[in-house]
């Protein structure tokens, strides 16, 4: 006999609104089939879902409105509807003021998660400047959740694709404070939370990471650089005398050109584009980005807002259905990591009951 599971309960910003955020989440759940073991709750105005459905002429994707996240029905797309008014959707522009209409929305979607009435949260899409000046005091999604989480704990984003996982040592800041932000502390905090991630988010049994270099050719010995020998080598050492199994520094451009990646679990980069620029050369259109650390689920796609497709039919919703199926594996797989720390010799007793059944 099956065993029956409730759809997870997916909570989902509506992202910047004159983006692609909406877009991909109506052309996400076109498909029946991502309702089949998922029920998705956007948090937006009805109004606004449906400008975005006639200009796209999507009009066969319905969805259902409930004032309460707790009301939503499985097999449908549920919408929030967080405000009444008729607003000036412009695709393709910067968002200026509607960007208070994302904080509202990305507010509302984690306030139900933490109360319980959502399983996981998917982010579309922020106008990371637009948001700013409307007031939202962080650098983007993943430092909102940390200090909604607690703030005191590391996170760490995690870019998952294409059989390639990506995290970076720093996140958001200038490329020019990038060699005064890497220390040994923390490349070894964000390797912890990398190893950790890829055993309870990923699956990943005895994870591999690959620690890459700051300055070309990892420094080629103190020529080029002293952070590699002085920073990232001490800091691998001291992974593998925790049990971590790393290794490094490694040059980013012949470790990426070779396939280097692909004899590795995960890769932690030194900074953003140091890690995301192979990335989504490998993998845009299916890339996931999750936040680690986190006593939360939350996932989003690739990609940004879009603006200059947005409004044309041109966006691709790859990576947010990708995100959708992610949010959903890392909460099954925290929970059998979860059960199989309760009880380690659980999963030893299932496998003897099944060879001698």
């Amino acid at each position: 006999m099956n065993e029956t599971r409730n759809p997870v309960r997916i909570g989902i910003s509506c992202g910047d609104l004159n983006g692609i955020g909406i877009e991909v989440v109506l052309k996400c759940f076109e498909d029946p089939r991502m309702l089949a073991d998922a029920t998705p709750v956007l948090y937006a105005s009805a109004k606004a879902v449906s400008h975005w459905r006639k200009l796209l002429k999507l009009d066969e994707v319905q969805f259902h409105r409930v004032n309460d996240a707790r009301d939503a029905l499985p097999k449908k797309l549920n919408l929030v509807n967080l405000w009444e008014e008729e607003l000036d959707i412009e695709p393709g522009k910067p968002s200026g003021p509607l960007a208070a209409f994302a904080i509202k929305s990305l507010e509302a979607a984690v306030q139900d998660l933490a109360s319980g009435k959502t399983d996981v949260l998917v982010t579309a899409p922020i106008d990371k400047n637009s948001m700013q000046q409307a007031g939202f005091a962080y650098p983007g999604h993943t430092e909102y959740l940390q200090q909604m989480a607690g703030g005191d704990g590391e996170v760490l984003m995690i870019l998952v694709g294409e059989g390639l996982r990506v995290g970076c040592v720093t996140g958001h800041i200038p490329l020019k404070d990038v060699a005064a932000a890497i220390t040994a502390e923390r490349i070894i905090a964000k390797a912890r939370l990398l190893h950790q991630s890829l055993l309870r988010d990923m699956g990943v049994l005895e994870p591999r990471i690959a620690v890459l270099g700051l300055n070309p050719h990892a420094g080629d010995g103190g020529a080029l650089g002293s952070e590699d020998k002085e920073r990232i080598a001490p800091a691998v050492r001291r992974l593998n005398e925790e049990g971590i199994k790393a290794m490094g520094p490694y040059a980013a451009d012949g470790f990426f050109g070779s396939g280097g990646y692909t004899h590795f679990d995960g890769v932690l980069a030194m900074y953003h584009d140091q890690g995301l620029a192979p990335f989504k050369a490998l993998s845009f259109g299916h890339g996931v980005n999750v936040t680690a650390g986190l006593p939360i689920v939350r996932t989003s796609p690739d990609h940004g807002t879009g603006l200059d497709i947005a409004g044309k039919g041109m966006a691709d919703e790859g990576s947010f259905r990708a995100a959708v199926w992610m949010a959903a594996d890392i909460r099954s797989n925290r929970e059998r990591y979860k059960a199989i720390m309760a009880n380690p010799l659980q999963p030893q007793k299932k496998e003897k009951d099944r060879k001698e059944g």
